[in-house]
């Protein structure tokens, strides 16, 4: 069974980024904010992996 809710490491690897581009795009006062809204689990951030998918499917448009 693959993970649903990725870490921000693992949302870096998946999408080919690094993960400081992540983590600035979920801070708080971020000029660029990520497109993709993180869920939040106490402290830790997480990504839905079908989010990302949608997210990559609407940039071939």
């Amino acid at each position: 069974m693959e993970k649903r809710l990725l870490s921000v490491e693992e949302t870096a690897s998946y999408l080919g980024l690094s993960p400081r581009t992540i983590y600035n795009g979920v801070a708080p006062k971020s000029k660029k904010p990520f497109p993709v809204k993180p869920r939040r689990i106490g402290k830790l951030v997480k990504f839905d992996r079908l989010d990302l998918d949608r997210y990559v499917d609407s940039l071939q448009s």
